[in-house]
Parts: structure tokens; sequence; C-alpha cells
């Protein structure tokens, strides 16, 4: 019977979680859905001078925002807990002991100031310093110490580390899903450190048999792990457990293609790197993403189906979702694309959703002084005949101010070029007769005035511009927006008339 899927997504509270990393939980997640498998959330807080206070919970936000919860992790104990490596850290120390007990690891008490002048004097040489086969027996370890030597260190408190020892003339045959089969020679491999004096271990050993314990079918994690791959493997070989199965996902890269996406490359483009806002750098949450949108463009950063599909819902990416078909080459970001899923699934959402939204937005934009109507501002019928006629053209719900901020205030300023461009001579002539015919309307709907305005431009023999343009320059103060009748019949004929006589006192 093969063994249960179980993965993990084990990220560091140092600070916020870059993008990348919720892609690489993403990829975990789909994969265990798919196998009706678990996914279990492992804080890998080993370095506590690195811990930043409220990064786990920023994690745990993260995940439940993209609708890609734990099943196990902190808070959830289903038995493979505890779920920080700081609260595991007694466990540690038995298997660094059980490595040195069968010669797979051995104690080094060599200080940094010793190691740092090896490095300097193999510099000097033209060398690179490396701890391993070709100078372990000469450097200041258990290996080169005599047993009494060792007791007496030992005893002392001296301080040390344990080291992995690496086979020398091997050639090890590693195996990965996405990048298949990885010939390591071993001479190249340095002696890691494993485990440190003040009873903690480094990422390499906690990683390993934690992994172990919490009965971790697959790996999933970035490709800046695999040059940890050789000492993994090692590791499993060497406390004889066998190894899950280990998957590298590719880099995601900068929009111009070169180097791993930093937030400087956001700060620059304009765009998130934060799936959550974080101090001052704001989140695609804050910005106005859905969580659907960064699920979808994520899911594409480094595969694809194979088809030409591009939108797809949780649902789906769990049933299409194949480790196999990810990349091996880095995956360009494109901030342009994710507006244009974030397009999409903005005209997905429910009115009430987009209504409570724009609410938010009209009272961060506008007093009540500033409205035509101050009771529009919460009369959701007509914020959704607004949003209705706008949506199309947003990606943002942010966007429907800039696309309709004049169905609730009267425009005070017109745009300049077209004021030069539209406003003829005759403009305040025509204007004035649009007002009367306009006024002595009892139909101001959308078809309504639609009829009327170009009969009487047929009558009057002017050219549609003449009359058009100057029109939909004093409803909005520029040429854009919806179809024009409706926005008239929207804001209402004594709002429409006002909008005319200001304009002709203005213009």
């Amino acid at each position: 019977m093969s063994k249960k899927v179980r993965v993990r997504f084990a990220p560091s509270p140092t600070g916020p979680l870059h993008i990348g990393g919720v892609r690489t939980a993403l990829y975990n997640y789909l994969f265990a859905k798919q196998n009706n498998g678990d996914f279990i959330l492992r804080i890998e807080d080993t370095d506590q001078n690195r811990y930043v206070e409220g990064a786990e919970k920023y994690i745990v936000d993260t995940l439940n925002w993209c609708g890609i919860p734990f099943d196990e992790g902190p808070g959830k104990d289903l038995g493979h807990g505890p779920y920080r490596q700081s609260e595991r850290k007694l466990l540690y120390k038995k298997y660094a002991d059980l490595l040195i007990k069968t010669g797979k690891a051995y104690y080094a008490f060599d200080s940094a100031e010793s190691l740092d002048a090896h490095r300097k004097d193999h510099e000097k040489k033209g060398k690179t310093f490396i701890y391993n086969w070709h100078n372990r027996f000469k450097l200041n370890n258990s290996l080169s110490l005599s047993p009494e030597e060792l007791e007496r260190k030992l005893a002392k408190g001296d301080n040390y580390v344990v080291r992995f020892y690496t086979p020398q003339d091997e050639v090890l045959h590693l195996k990965d899903i996405i990048r298949g089969d990885i010939q390591i020679d071993t001479n190249i491999l340095d002696d890691k450190v494993l485990f440190k004096s003040d009873g903690m271990p480094t990422y390499h050993l906690a990683n390993i048999v934690d992994d172990h314990l919490m009965e971790i079918s697959h790996v999933i994690r970035g490709e800046e792990w695999l040059p940890s791959l050789a000492l993994h493997t090692q590791l499993y070989d060497a406390f004889g457990w066998e190894p899950p199965k280990f998957a590298h996902l590719p880099l995601i890269m900068k929009p111009e293609g070169k180097g791993k996406l930093s937030k400087r490359d956001g700060e620059k483009g304009g765009f998130p790197i934060f799936p959550l806002s974080w101090g001052d750098s704001v989140g695609y949450r804050e910005a106005g993403y859905y969580p659907e949108t960064v699920v979808n463009f994520l899911a594409l950063l480094g595969w694809n189906p194979g088809t030409e599909q591009e939108l797809f819902k949780l649902e789906e990416l769990i049933k299409v979702f194949d480790i196999k078909k990810v990349h091996k080459a880095g995956a360009r970001f494109d901030s342009e694309k994710t507006k244009w899923y974030n397009r999409h699934y903005l005209q997905e959402q429910e009115d009430k959703v987009l209504i409570k939204s724009f609410k938010a937005v009209l009272d961060e934009k506008l007093t009540d002084a500033e409205v035509f109507n101050p009771d529009l501002k919460n009369n959701d019928e007509y914020i959704a005949s607004v949003i209705s006629l706008i949506k199309e053209r947003a990606s943002f719900v942010l966007d429907f101010w800039e696309l309709g901020s004049y169905f609730f205030h009267t425009p005070n300023s017109y745009n300049e070029k077209v004021v030069k461009k539209q406003w003829k001579e005759n403009t305040p002539a025509i204007l004035n007769k649009i007002f009367s015919l306009l006024d002595s309307l009892e139909d101001f709907s959308s078809s309504g005035l639609e009829e009327t305005v170009k009969k009487w431009i047929g009558e009057e023999q002017l050219s549609f511009g003449h009359v058009m343009a100057p029109l939909r320059l004093i409803m909005v103060g520029d040429l854009k927006g919806p179809h024009l009748f409706d926005i008239m019949a929207l804001v209402g004929k004594k709002e429409t008339l006002k909008r005319i006589s200001l304009a002709l006192e203005k213009l």
C-alpha cells in the first residue's frame, strides 16, 4: 500500500511572506488535496535571532485569505506536533547523538576566528576553503583528538558544533520530480553543521527529523533548497529512513526576466510582492486584488496544464494540477497579467460585495457636502446602477472612482485639451437650446433621452459631434464614460440641467 500523501509548508517567521512563498504553499496544497492528503504548516523558527513578532500570524492569515488553510499546524495538532521547531528542540539532540554514535557525524571545536584564518590563508593561495575530507583530520574536532582530549573538552563545556561526515569518492544519484536524475560527486561537498552547542539544530537536521516524524511523503519547496538535496538525502540514508520524494520549484523572476523577484522590483514597478500589507508595503489584499486572482496567477507562474486555458478556480486547479508539469526554468512575473486576472474576478463578484467595497471608497473620497445628493452615498440601488455601467472597464474597485466619480459629484473642472477642441463659438447657443429641450421632457429615461436628442439634432441639421462631445464634457468633465444618455438618466433631470448651467457659466 502506498504511503499517504502528506506535504508541508515550512516558512521561517522572519518577516512577511514573499509571493514566491505563497506559490510554494499553493502547490503543496493543490498536490495534497488532489491526492486526498494532508497539508501541514510547520514554523521553522530555530534561528531565534531572526524571529519577527507577528510573522507567524501573517503566514496563517495569508493561507486563510488565499483559501488554502492548513490541515495540521499550530493550533491544529493531529498527533504530529508541536509544529514550531523552537518547541521541538529537545528532540533534536537525540538524533545528533545517534549520528555521532554511528560515525555519521562528529564534534567540531573550531572557533570562528580559526576558521576565518583558514579561509583567508586559502584565498591567498587562490583556493577555496571547504571543511571536508581534504582537511577534517587536521582541524580541531573529534576525528583528530584523542578520546581523552575529547572527553575533557565535552566535560569542560567547550563550544562545539556537530558536523555531518560526508563520505569521500562517492557519486550520489538523486531524484527530483521536476528536474529528473541528478548526480553529485561527494568530494565537492562540505561537512555541514547539523547541531550547535546552544542546543539548537541547524535547518538541515531539524528539517529531516521533522519531515520523518511528521511522516512527510513529498517535499515540495523552492529551487534555492536544491543545493541541500545531497545532504538531506544522505541524512535519510544515515538514519536508515525512507526519504520523501522531492520537487524543487522554479524561481519567480523579475518582470524583465533576469534575477529573482524582489521587494525592490515591486517598489519600482508599482505592484505588490507580499500577499498582505506589512509595514509600509501594500499587499495584494489591500491593493484590491481578490484571493482568486492571486491563486490563479500564482498557479500559472511555473506551471500550465498544457492547454490554452488561463482562468482556473481553486477547485479546478485541484483537479488538473500536475507537479510533473512544473517547469524547470524560472517564471517571469507579469504585473499587467495579474491585473487582467483581477478584472475577470471583479466581473464575477456579487453586486452586494461590490456595493459594500465601493461605499468604503466613496466614504474615503467624498464628504457629504461634495455629493450633489448626499443620500446617494448610501443608496444601494443607485450605486449598483453606477457599478453596472462602469465595471467592465475596471480592474479594481478603486477604479470605480476614477471611472465614475461624476455620478456622485458635479464636475467643477473640465479637461482643457477637450475644451479647446470641442467648445466652439456656437456651443453655448446649442447648449441653451438643449437645456430648454431637456427641461420640457417628462420621460428622462436613457432611451427617451436618446430618441428626443437625436431627433432634435436631425431637425436642427447639426452634426452629432457638435452636440454630443460638449454635452459629455459638461456631464463628465472629460470625453470618457459609458453611454451618455445612461449617465444623464441616472444622475437625473435636475442634476443634468444644473451641469449645463454651470458649464455655460464657467466656459
